[in-house]
């Protein structure tokens, strides 16, 4: 078994943290393995247990390493890199997984549609197979940072003779393609994080479809489910909005009230139990993907950074009333949680919807944890084309 430690004190022998610049020394880190130890060798990874990745994390941090942007590149980092991993070529997984790592080529998905998107079996965006690739068409919308992205992972209906479910297939694009349009959409807050994506004749070589035709959906739910984990798990105590409220809590005698003690110890409790289960819930990743559970994990997150962020607002109004900027502005990154109480409220409604609706979320839980019968489907096993829309 590799000497984890030994590696990283010749990692930062070679690289010494404040002389090397970031990407080239995350370039190394992937190099010796350090990147993903559960990875495979040769790909960022030792081939370790997914639990001994936080012995690396912490000699790295107390040595005063550089971390992947995780703010820019979450999706890569989060989504792709196991995705790809899971389901893509060897050669796709040199090609991509380094400078993922490393931040020089960012990410962004492009799933959700105007026509589907709590629904994502809906996808209509079409993908025509042409020589030795692919022709792609059609439209997607709320898609984080396309405008920074240089490629993306997205599902195309390949096949509309077969049930829905059965007729998508899964693909990475590049981003500057001539045929790839992005255009903002500005949010509530005023900045516009997330665009509108039209795919206009854009050519995919067919080395770029991750999986095989057709398991489109069954490439996107281990998409989603790493996706569920990364939002709702928060990796340190009073991590996210409940650790903003707390904080203000200790430091402002002003903001005490019974009620509003009383409130926050309740929500406190609540989202150190979700912590916990998102620990438990990483540790059963040793044995594979991330499965159903993963719906619970995001549902719970939503709730629970709303209430809280409301409950910022409750425990100073006043706040609540002024904001820092209303113009409409590209976001540079997905965190928010050193604005003000009135964005972070706004900005959380959006929490319910990303990464698959609460609705969607529930429904997930009820059928495939608890058992529950599903719900009546009357596009079940009727082929995409006859399906009314």
């Amino acid at each position: 078994m590799p000497d984890l430690q030994q590696r990283v004190e010749d990692l930062l022998a070679a690289h010494d943290p404040s002389t090397t610049d970031t990407t080239t020394f995350l370039g190394a880190r992937f190099d010796a393995g350090l990147a993903w130890v559960h990875f495979p060798e040769g790909l960022g990874g030792l081939g370790l247990p997914r639990g001994r990745q936080v012995e690396v994390d912490a000699m790295l941090s107390a040595a005063g390493a550089p971390e992947p942007d995780l703010g820019r590149n979450s999706i890569g980092l989060g989504m792709a890199a196991p995705t790809i991993l899971a389901f893509g070529t060897q050669e796709m997984q040199q090609r991509y997984l380094r400078p993922l790592f490393t931040c020089e080529e960012i990410w962004c998905q492009l799933f959700s549609e105007p026509g589907a998107g709590s629904d994502l079996a809906a996808v209509a965006t079409r993908a025509v197979r042409d020589g030795d690739g692919w022709v792609v068409d059609g439209q997607k919308v709320w898609t984080s940072g396309a405008h920074n992205a240089q490629h993306a992972i997205f599902l195309a209906r390949t096949d509309t003779s077969v049930p829905k479910h059965a007729g998508m297939t899964y693909f990475v694009l590049d981003m500057s393609d001539p045929g790839v349009d992005v255009r903002p959409l500005r949010q509530i807050t005023g900045e516009a994080e997330f665009n509108e994506v039209f795919l206009t004749g854009v050519r995919v070589p067919d080395h770029d479809r991750v999986g095989a035709v057709g398991e489109g959906w069954r490439v996107a739910t281990t998409t989603l489910n790493n996706e569920r984990v990364a939002i709702g798990a928060g990796a340190e105590r009073e991590a996210g909005q409940i650790g903003v409220v707390t904080r203000r809590w200790r430091d402002d005698p002003e903001v005490r009230t019974p009620e509003a003690q009383s409130e926050l110890l309740h929500w406190w409790v609540e989202c150190e139990v979700t912590r916990l289960a998102g620990e438990r819930l990483r540790q059963q990743l040793e044995a594979g993907q991330p499965g159903p559970e993963s719906s619970a994990m995001k549902l719970a997150f939503a709730q629970q950074a709303q209430q809280v962020s409301g409950l910022a607002l409750e425990i100073a109004p006043e706040e609540g009333l002024t904001y820092d900027d209303w113009t409409m502005r590209r976001s540079g990154s997905a965190s928010f949680l050193g604005r003000g109480p009135g964005f972070r409220y706004l900005r959380a409604k959006g929490n319910s919807i990303e990464g698959g609706t609460s609705e969607v979320m529930r429904n997930v839980v009820a059928e495939r944890v608890l058992g529950l019968p599903p719900d009546h489907r009357p596009d079940k096993g009727i082929p995409f084309k006859d399906v009314p829309r």
